[in-house]
Parts: structure tokens; C-alpha cells; sequence
């Protein structure tokens, strides 16, 4: 059921330098995040935040990211540790069906998904279905327990950039922000692929026929040969 999967990703190690995504649809994830921001320091502290490894483990389910931030570059009671819960529209069962049809389409979209890449062309093709997957600055929302009035403050901001790495490295991430989680998504495709059982009423008119005449046959015979007439048992035959 949508939402029931819930994915745990370890914290991430301390980096250095910008650690800023790799993969266009990784870039596409932190620019939303950019948009969203209300201040430029705002991000840039998130950012610092993220590079430091000061958010724990994420948990990721169906339009939810949910971490914790420990802060200890802020001062007064914007400092200590801090839970954040960052949401993100999912696709309803059309839109997610959408998806399963468009990466169902070309034989080499689940291998390249399974690969940690997103071809151009999946999110082109679900785009003119009528289905948007990488997110825009709006569709982000957070909430935080530190006394921040922004929203998104810079924990937020620090726990979005983290999953833009985890993006980054898998797509399929993306997806189950969205609602389709991989378990989910195998499972319909696989559902595709398995021909369903024609059913007994369903049989050919002239098939049925001989079966029927058939049976007569048999036993007429059958009685033939309980009387023991031999003389009447060629023309059965």
C-alpha cells in the first residue's frame, strides 16, 4: 500500500568542499531546494550543516523525508538537536500507473533504474503523460522543532540537501518520494508481463462442439460394450 515502505538511509559522513549533486536529475533536486529557500544564508548553513554530517539517519517513505539535525553552529535556543519532517506530493494511482506504462515502455528503462540512472527520456515521456517527477521549489514543504518562523529553516534545508545525494546516487528514491517505491514498482511491471488465465467460458463455439460430440461417442461406446455387441462397435469407432 502507497506510504507503507519506509527506507532507512545511515547518516552520512562529514564532507568537504560543496558536495553538490553529480547527476542532472540530482542538480534538478537542489535547485528545488534552492527555490525554496527564503535567504541565502539560509542555504548556505544548511548546506554547511549537511557537509558536516550533522543530520542523522533519514528515513524515507511516500512524500516524506524525516531526520534529525544536531546544530551546533547556531546560538541560544538554535542550538542543540532538532527533528525535522520535510513532505513531498506523491502521485495518485493514475499517475503512478502512468510511470509503471512509461518505464514499462522501453526494455532498458528498469535495467538503467536498477543502475542508479534516470534516462532524459523516462521523465520526458511521463512529463507528456501528464506526470511531473523531479519536484519545484513549491512542492517542498518542512517543519522543524527549532524556533525558526522560516520554512523552510536551515535544518530543513541541511536535511534536503542530504537527499539530494541520496537522489543522486538512486532515483528510485525520487520514485518512492513520489509513492512508487522499487518493491512496488517490480511488482507492477512484473504484473504486466504475466498473461491473465483465459477463462472456461471464454472456449471456441466449434471446440466446445467436438468436445461434446466426442463424449457422445465414448458412451455410446462404452454401453456397446457393456451389451457385449461387437457387431454394432466398427461404427462407433
Amino acid at each position: 500500500m502507497t506510504g507503507s515502505t519506509v527506507a532507512s538511509h545511515p547518516p552520512v559522513a562529514a564532507r568537504r568542499g560543496t558536495a553538490r549533486a553529480s547527476t542532472w536529475w540530482g542538480k534538478a533536486w537542489v535547485r528545488a531546494v534552492e527555490e525554496a529557500a527564503y535567504a541565502e544564508s539560509d542555504l548556505r548553513r544548511g548546506r554547511s550543516l549537511a557537509r558536516a554530517g550533522a543530520v542523522g539517519g533519514i528515513s524515507i517513505t511516500a512524500g516524506r523525508m524525516v531526520a534529525a539535525v544536531a546544530d551546533d553552529q547556531g546560538g541560544g535556543r538554535d542550538h542543540g538537536l532538532f527533528t525535522v519532517d520535510c513532505r513531498l506530493p506523491v502521485l495518485d494511482d493514475e499517475g503512478r500507473s502512468a510511470v509503471v506504462e512509461v518505464v514499462a515502455a522501453e526494455a532498458g528503462r528498469i535495467g538503467s533504474l536498477l543502475a542508479g540512472q534516470l534516462p532524459h527520456t523516462l521523465v520526458e515521456h511521463a512529463d507528456e503523460a501528464g506526470v511531473e517527477l523531479l519536484p519545484f521549489g513549491t512542492e517542498l514543504e518542512t517543519s522543524c522543532t527549532c524556533v525558526g518562523w522560516l520554512d523552510p529553516c536551515p535544518h530543513a534545508l541541511a536535511v534536503l540537501s542530504q537527499v539530494a545525494w541520496l537522489v543522486d546516487a538512486d532515483p528510485l528514491v525520487l520514485l518512492h518520494l513520489r509513492g512508487l517505491p522499487r518493491d512496488d514498482l517490480l511488482a507492477r511491471l512484473h504484473a504486466r508481463t504475466v498473461p491473465a488465465a483465459e477463462p472456461a467460458d471464454d472456449l471456441d463455439g466449434a471446440a466446445l462442439d467436438t468436445a461434446v460430440d466426442a463424449a457422445a461417442r465414448a458412451a455410446r461406446l462404452l454401453a456397446t460394450l457393456a451389451g457385449d455387441d461387437e457387431a454394432h462397435i466398427d461404427h462407433l469407432l
